[in-house]
């Protein structure tokens, strides 16, 4: 009975299946997009979505230089020749001080030989910025005051600010050296150049007096000593030696 089952499972020779999966080639693409009807393209155009420009936050982006007009070259002019004939510049930020308070000021700036100069500060940011000064721009924010001299004159600026308090030193450029509030003061404190002048002549005359007196010390020396040997080697001093030395004995 076994052997009746295999012969009925096994296939046949010969023998297919019912159905077969055949695989065909691709078909051609017999279906294309009809155009758009005029009428739509009109509409799809109108209808468009269109993004807002983006706006720019103010001083996002480095403004154009402009242009100087007439009136801040002829400022950037008077503020150079300020800085070539005064040695002595100070800026000074003005507290919200009255016409009274700044007359005094001047006056008393004005018996020592001192000037104050109002320049805006635009004019003097655009001058130190290409100048040899620039280290001095950032002193000019805010209201503020040039006190200028044509000699160093640190003390007596400091004098007469220190009756002021509306008015508030910032830094100076003395002798084309830029100075600290604190720099101005240590200034202030140093000898003037005439004294300092007076000890430096002072101290090269005495050594040169020393070197001098250094000087003619040996050949003075000398020059005994060689008096000396002169006597005791000349006859005369042999002979007076002899009845000084019997009458001795």
């Amino acid at each position: 009975m076994a052997a009746t089952l295999c012969v009925k499972l096994l296939p046949k020779q010969g023998w297919l299946p019912l159905t077969q999966s055949v695989r065909h080639g691709s078909k051609a693409v017999t279906r294309h997009r009809k155009p758009v009807h005029i009428l739509r393209q009109k509409l799809l155009a109108v209808t468009k979505y269109i993004p807002p420009t983006r706006v720019v936050p103010p001083g996002a982006y480095p403004s154009k230089p402009k242009e100087d007009n007439a009136l801040m070259l002829l400022m950037k002019r008077e503020v150079k020749k300020v800085f070539q004939d005064y040695k002595m510049i100070a800026a000074a930020q003005n507290n919200a001080s009255n016409a009274e308070d700044m007359m005094t000021l001047k006056n008393r700036l004005h018996k020592h030989g001192i000037t104050v100069k109002f320049f805006p500060n635009q004019v003097m940011r655009s001058f130190l910025k290409d100048s040899i000064y620039c280290n001095m721009a950032p002193l000019f924010i805010g209201p503020t005051v040039l006190i200028v001299s044509k000699e160093p004159k640190a003390r007596e600026m400091l004098v007469a600010l220190r009756s002021s308090p509306q008015m508030t030193l910032l830094g100076a450029c003395i002798e084309n050296t830029l100075l600290s509030a604190d720099g101005v003061v240590s200034y202030s404190k140093m000898p003037s150049m005439t004294v300092v002048q007076g000890q430096l002549v002072s101290g090269l005359t005495m050594l040169t007096s020393y070197t001098a007196s250094m000087l003619q010390r040996h050949p003075a020396h000398l020059s005994a000593l060689l008096q000396q040997y002169v006597k005791q080697q000349s006859p005369d001093s042999s002979t007076e030696g002899a009845p000084k030395a019997e009458e001795a004995t």
